[in-house]
């Protein structure tokens, strides 16, 4: 509970002028626990804010009882308003006022939500604090996307495959165009349209798969206990994907070099032709006249020893890229990072910041087997937690 002791001068200010806010609502003395206890979810109080929000205003910045957990109950709060007493309680299906002959007093709930509504927002400075204090006790959880972001990637590279296959078993078919319907009228190979689908197909997967990357290489790192504050990984997040890559693997590895230096050309070729609106940034989309013919200003020797190329004139060949990509997935999950595999695509828990601290994920990392059975006593607890199963 947060008191006058422990709060700013300024957050002080907040407290009061949040309790003006809240009018006559009151904490609630109960008398009749079985009639109160037994009562009915009010339609008034569906109107109710978020349910942590009605929580850190009434217990932890004004000091509201909290009579506790009980059966598919997180928390509850009784409070007075002009006489009547209710109860405000997060259960399992959902945050709710309580009351006995609720239909009666309808209107009088409906008083104490636009009350506690006005209260929450003169008490936003205590959110914002209450938010930051979190951060630098580094006690939060990491929402874990990666599975989600993998799908995405999979359902991408596989699209663009089986497209690629159509294209090539599709190479003699013809069709007739009508006239206005393109620049010339005759017979046109079904597979140009279909190898056109899957370059575009192939440049969103791609991009996915950098997405994923950076997104879950944060999580390795974590996992991995190479970044174990929110400080850390909030400076991370922003960092460019090259330092996120480093978080992970050590550049001294040669296998982890070479991929680090494929992948970062990829990444380079993708982002110039994407965010250029595919002109490039050194000529790649101008054509000179020639005798020859017009010929691309950015020829294949200004190329070197870069394979992968986006850039009409010069092949990007998303097959080499998507290739790369599948074979570096591989070594992501290889040797220690194995476990990291387990955790963040077998399910969708968050990263808890205070497990990297303690040695927790550090115990769970040895082996596959002790984080499956580390995923299995956490699940249960999450499951419990979200069955209010006290």
């Amino acid at each position: 509970m947060t008191n006058e002791y422990t709060l700013s001068a300024d957050l002080v200010l907040v407290r009061d002028a949040a309790r003006r806010a809240l009018g006559e609502v009151r904490p609630g003395q109960i008398t009749d626990f079985r009639a109160l206890y037994g009562g009915s979810r009010s339609n008034a109080g569906r109107a109710l804010p978020e349910y942590y929000l009605v929580y850190f205003l009434l217990v932890g910045l004004l000091g509201f009882h909290n009579l506790g957990q009980g059966d598919k109950v997180a928390w509850s709060i009784p409070v007075e308003y002009k006489g009547h007493v209710f109860l405000i309680e997060h259960r399992k299906m959902g945050l709710g006022v309580f009351a006995d002959d609720v239909e009666s007093k309808e209107d009088v709930i409906r008083e104490v939500v636009i009350r506690i509504q006005k209260a929450i927002k003169k008490a936003e400075p205590y959110f914002e604090w209450l938010a930051n204090q979190a951060l630098a006790r580094s006690a939060v959880n990491v929402t874990n996307n990666s599975s989600e972001l993998f799908e995405r990637y999979k359902f991408l590279a596989d699209t663009f495959k089986a497209k690629a296959a159509a294209a090539q078993a599709r190479a003699h078919e013809r069709i007739a165009t009508k006239p206005g319907a393109v620049g010339y009228v005759g017979p046109m190979y079904v597979s140009t349209q279909l190898r056109r689908e899957a370059r575009w197909l192939a440049l969103a997967a791609i991009d996915a798969f950098y997405s994923w990357t950076e997104h879950v290489f944060i999580h390795i790192a974590i996992l991995l206990g190479r970044v174990t504050t929110a400080d850390e990984i909030t400076v991370l997040a922003q960092a460019e994907w090259s330092a996120k890559y480093k978080a992970v693997f050590n550049l001294n590895e040669k296998q982890a070099k070479q991929y680090f230096d494929k992948l970062s050309e990829v990444r380079y070729e993708l982002r110039n032709f994407t965010a250029h609106g595919a002109f490039g940034k050194r000529g790649e989309a101008y054509r000179f006249h020639s005798g020859a013919g017009a010929v691309p200003v950015f020829l294949p020797h200004k190329a070197g020893s870069r394979k992968y190329r986006l850039g009409a004139g010069i092949a990007f060949r998303e097959e080499d890229a998507l290739i790369l990509i599948d074979l570096f997935i591989d070594y992501v999950w290889s040797d220690e990072r194995e476990p990291a595999r387990v955790y963040l695509h077998d399910t969708e828990l968050p990263i808890i910041l205070t497990y990297a601290a303690d040695g927790t994920y550090a115990a769970a990392m040895t082996s596959a087997e002790d984080m499956k059975a580390f995923i299995e006593h956490e699940q249960s607890a999450w499951d419990r937690a979200a069955d209010m199963d006290f």
